[in-house]
């Protein structure tokens, strides 16, 4: 009943408001008739021609009736005004055409006499008049909706960069929304010929490098970045240009993103740390590489981890046959467990608990679930807390390989990947020294077995669990300090999609044991990551949010390296990626020396350090 009388009052608004409409284009007709005289005759009313007049009278009615006629036809009462735009426009210059040609023709047919000059200034003044009562509604609103926000307490003063197709488009929405509380202030624009002229009646001020200047003389607290089709090198170029403001920074995607799509303010999206790194991103075909996916059993261990959950995210999109999560932590398996259920409704999949550790739940899901792929990301990876628990590093990380390599070979799977680490070359702490003891497990059982093995070496992962992302972002908030180690650490970063693009093309390369590494560009100076994090939050650097500095922690290091021995370093098919073949591993005495350190492991051993420098004689002994 409620819905009945919702439409029926929506009925009776919509009769009223074209009734209204209707009388209005009446009076309009009766002006436009009469004007064309009055103009005609020079403004002046006593030099019209009786006859003149006669004819408007008598032909008056048949007028309004043709005239109304053909804007319904023309759907004139039923647009929606405050939307209206050229579709609505070029109805109202046809209908007032073909009113003026009816009108023209029914007075030649019935003998009215006419000036010729009539017709013309007829449909001129019928065409405006109609358009001013139509887009009247506009215009108010929008003088209502500014005088709102002038009345409001805080108005979001804004500058846009880019004055094309994309800041035309923003700037039109933020003016003549009522819900977006912003002010456009200045637009920026690197073009000669813009500058000096309007935007939607803003003023368009100077190129990118007077970016601050305007911030500071317009009072600026965010700035909008609406240029889709920037190159990450001139993108990286602005936004360094924009830090040197406190404002807040809004970005549009890529223009690849755009494509078919109008620009909206819902498409802006705060600057990511992510926009910031000093490099392209790496795009990896995936496509080409996920062929060997589809139809397989697919193993992920460390599945509810921030690798492993965008291995399985990745791994789902491509229809394996099967994909098993296999997780120690059940909170996480349960999460990633529903969104791939809500995500992939038709994916077989199967969430396993239990520990890498335990070799039988290993043999067990291998015997039962016979995997065809195999991805290793489950490991202990906190340098810190591995330092202090050095015995769980060799239990977790050399065991926990140990165990799934040797299922891999024994059950038949095609491939196993290891997810390892930079820190695994030269280390200096015990957790990049195991991550390189399960790399010569997995090179040594590349050997024998017709398992194809590969180990996937990269640098810190952005927004991982535990990574300096997610520490600076709650030091922020809290307002400080931000704590950095040392003023000259340097860290190689990459993105968690870019890491699992990473492992598993590297996957669909595993022959025999290779260490795959990418090309990740420069480093990034941690000190630098967190004063542009700083002014991302719209602070400023030691003075709003304080940097200390805590001193290396052990077993940390100043930097980091990918390579061992960059003359045994190798291009893949994709250049962003290399490969080092490692020298031959002595299989019985590694498999020996490793049962010997994991027993010693179970034991505690005080001495756990010295006996994983006798097999990795590059890691070095930090002091405790």
């Amino acid at each position: 009943m409620k819905k009945y009388e919702k439409d029926v009052v929506r009925n009776k608004e919509m009769v009223l408001r074209g009734g209204a409409l209707m009388f209005l284009d009446a009076l309009i007709i009766i002006i436009s008739m009469a004007g064309a005289l009055w103009i005609r005759f020079d403004f002046h009313f006593g030099d019209i021609s009786q006859e003149f007049i006669e004819t408007i009278y008598d032909y008056l009615p048949v007028n309004i009736i043709v005239t109304i006629l053909l804007y319904l036809i023309f759907k004139l009462y039923t647009s929606l005004w405050r939307f209206a735009g050229v579709e609505e426009m070029k109805n109202v210059i046809l209908a007032g055409i073909l009113s003026t040609a009816a009108q023209t023709i029914g007075m030649k047919a019935g003998g009215f006499a006419i000036p010729r000059s009539y017709p013309f200034l007829y449909l001129l003044l019928l065409v405006c008049l109609t358009v001013i009562s139509r887009f009247s509604y506009r215009f108010l609103r929008l003088f209502y909706h500014n005088v709102q926000n002038m009345r409001k307490k805080k108005v979001m003063r804004t500058m846009i960069v880019g004055a094309g197709a994309a800041g035309y488009m923003i700037a039109r929405e933020m003016k003549r929304s009522k819900h977006l509380n912003k002010k456009v202030c200045c637009i920026i624009d690197d073009s000669t010929s813009k500058i000096g002229t309007y935007l939607q009646g803003i003023p368009i001020v100077g190129g990118k490098e007077k970016i601050p200047y305007f911030a500071e003389k317009y009072e600026i607290e965010e700035i909008v970045i609406a240029i889709p089709s920037l190159t990450h090198a001139a993108q990286q170029e602005l936004l360094d240009i924009c830090q040197q403001t406190t404002c807040k920074i809004l970005i549009l995607p890529g223009v690849y993103q755009l494509i078919n799509e109008e620009v909206s303010v819902s498409m802006l999206r705060e600057v990511q740390i992510e926009d910031l790194l000093g490099r392209e991103p790496v795009n990896l075909e995936m496509e080409e590489i996920m062929d060997y996916v589809q139809d397989k059993v697919i193993l992920v261990t460390g599945g509810g981890g921030s690798i492993g959950s965008e291995i399985c995210r990745q791994l789902a999109m491509h229809h394996p046959k099967k994909l098993i999560i296999f997780d120690i932590y059940e909170n996480n398996a349960y999460e990633i467990q529903n969104e791939l259920k809500k995500k992939y409704p038709e994916l077989d999949l199967e969430v396993l608990i239990g520990s890498v550790r335990n070799q039988k739940r290993v043999d067990t899901i291998f015997e039962t679930c016979h995997p065809d792929l195999v991805y290793h990301a489950a490991a202990h990876k906190h340098v810190p807390l591995m330092e202090d628990s050095p015995n769980e590093s060799i239990k977790n990380n050399v065991m926990g390989t140990w165990n799934v390599a040797h299922a891999a070979d024994h059950y038949g799977a095609k491939k196993m990947v290891l997810i390892s680490t930079d820190k695994a070359v030269r280390p200096t702490n015990i957790m990049g020294a195991s991550k390189r003891l399960c790399e010569l497990v997995i090179q040594s059982y590349a050997q024998d077995s017709k398992t194809e093995y590969a180990a996937v070496r990269f640098g810190n992962v952005l927004g991982s669990n535990g990574s300096v992302i997610p520490l600076f972002k709650k030091q922020i908030a809290e307002g400080g300090p931000v704590t950095v180690t040392h003023p000259d650490i340097i860290r190689y970063f990459m993105t968690i999609p870019e890491a699992v693009n990473l492992v598993l093309q590297c996957g669909a390369l595993a022959r025999k044991g290779e260490i795959f590494i990418l090309d990740m560009g420069e480093p990034v100076k941690i000190l630098d990551l967190a004063k542009k994090m700083i002014r991302l939050s719209g602070y400023i650097p030691d003075e709003d949010i304080k940097i200390e500095f805590t001193g290396l922690r052990p077993g940390e290091k100043l930097y980091e390296e990918l390579l061992i021995d960059e003359e045994n370093l190798k291009e893949t098919t994709n250049k962003r990626i290399f490969v080092i073949q490692q020298t031959k591993v002595d299989s019985e005495k590694l498999k020996q020396d490793i049962h010997l350190l994991i027993e010693h492991a179970f034991e505690e051993a005080e001495d756990i350090r010295e006996q994983v420098q006798r097999l990795v004689p590059e890691y070095v002994i930090k002091g405790h």
